[in-house]
C-alpha cells in the first residue's frame, strides 16, 4: 500500500479503500475479527486494526462488538443500519456453541410463546450469562464438552450453526427450566413433543443416561403424569432412576412448595391452567 495514501481524507472514499472494502465483502460471508482481515487483505494487523477504525467511523464497516465486524456493500444502506443474523453472532461470538433452550423449542415448532432472547449453550469459558449484542439479548449457559452432543447442523446463509435437536432440547430445559422459559412453558413444550413427529423415546431415554443428572428423571416423570401423556415406557424409566433426596421442580424459583414424596420433588410451581 503507498505510504502517502491519505486514510484520513474527509471527502469520500479512495480507490485503495474500496478496493479493500470490496475484497472483505467477498471474502468474509460471516463476521470476523482482525486477524482474519489482516489476512484477506494481506496487511499486518496494525495497520489493518487502523483500517477497521476509520472504515468504522466513517460508516463503510459494521462493529458488531467489540472485536468482531460485518462487512456490507459500498452503495448499499448504510452500515450502521444493517444487522447480521443474530444465531450467525452467537456462532461466532460462543463457538463451539449450540442454540438450545426456548430458541430451538421455537426453531422445532414446540413453542408459541414469542421471546426476545436467545439461548445459547457454549463450551468456551464466559465471563456473562447475559448478553446484548446489536440490540439482541443472549442467555448463556455453559456446558462441560462431554455434554456437547446431540445436535443438528442448520443452515442460516453459509454460516453453519448447531441447534439441539428435539430430544435433547427437552433435556436441556428439565436440567434448566428457566431455559424452556419457565416450567409452566417446559410443561407445554414436553406435550407438544410426545404428541409430535419429532418424539423419539429412544433418544430420549438415551440423553437421560448420558446427562448422568438423576433429577431430571423426576421431573419428566412428574410432567408426564401430570399431562397425562401416553408414554408408559418412558414413564417406567423414570421411576426407576430417581434419585433420593428431594429436589425443586423449578429450581429458579425460591419459595417452597408441596412435597411429592412418588417423585421426590418439590411442587414449588403452580401449573394451574396450563393443564387442559
Amino acid at each position: 500500500m503507498p505510504k502517502n495514501e491519505n486514510f484520513n481524507n474527509l471527502g469520500g472514499i479512495t480507490g485503495k479503500n474500496r478496493e479493500l472494502l470490496n475484497l472483505l465483502y467477498k471474502e468474509a460471508k460471516i463476521p470476523f475479527n482482525t486477524e482474519f482481515a489482516a489476512n484477506i487483505l494481506n496487511l499486518n494487523k496494525k495497520r489493518t486494526k487502523d483500517l477497521i477504525n476509520l472504515w468504522v467511523k466513517r460508516n463503510w464497516l459494521v462493529r458488531i462488538k467489540k472485536g468482531l465486524y460485518m462487512s456490507v456493500p459500498l452503495g448499499g444502506m448504510r452500515p450502521d443500519a444493517v444487522k447480521e443474523d443474530p444465531w450467525v453472532v452467537a456462532n461466532v461470538v460462543f463457538s463451539p456453541c449450540y442454540i438450545g433452550g426456548w430458541s430451538a423449542g421455537e426453531y422445532w415448532g414446540m413453542t408459541d410463546q414469542i421471546f426476545n432472547d436467545i439461548v445459547v449453550y457454549t463450551t468456551k469459558k464466559v465471563a456473562l450469562t447475559k448478553m446484548t449484542i446489536q440490540g439482541t439479548r443472549y442467555l448463556i449457559k455453559m456446558i462441560d464438552k462431554k455434554k456437547y452432543f446431540a445436535l443438528k447442523p442448520v443452515w442460516r446463509g453459509q454460516a453453519k450453526i448447531m441447534v439441539s435437536d428435539p430430544s435433547r432440547m427437552i433435556i436441556d430445559i428439565l436440567n434448566d427450566p428457566k431455559t424452556g422459559g419457565g416450567i409452566r412453558n417446559v410443561l407445554l413444550m414436553i406435550k407438544e413433543y410426545f404428541n409430535g413427529k419429532d418424539k423419539n423415546d429412544d433418544l430420549l431415554i438415551e440423553y437421560l443416561s448420558r446427562f448422568k443428572n438423576r433429577v431430571l428423571y423426576k421431573r419428566l416423570g412428574y410432567l408426564i403424569e401430570l399431562n397425562k401423556i401416553d408414554a408408559a415406557r418412558v414413564l417406567e424409566i423414570c421411576r426407576k432412576n430417581i434419585s433420593s433426596g428431594f429436589s425443586k421442580l423449578d429450581p429458579s424459583i425460591a419459595k417452597k412448595g408441596r412435597i411429592m414424596r412418588r417423585w421426590n420433588l418439590i411442587i414449588n410451581a403452580s401449573l394451574r391452567g396450563v393443564i387442559e
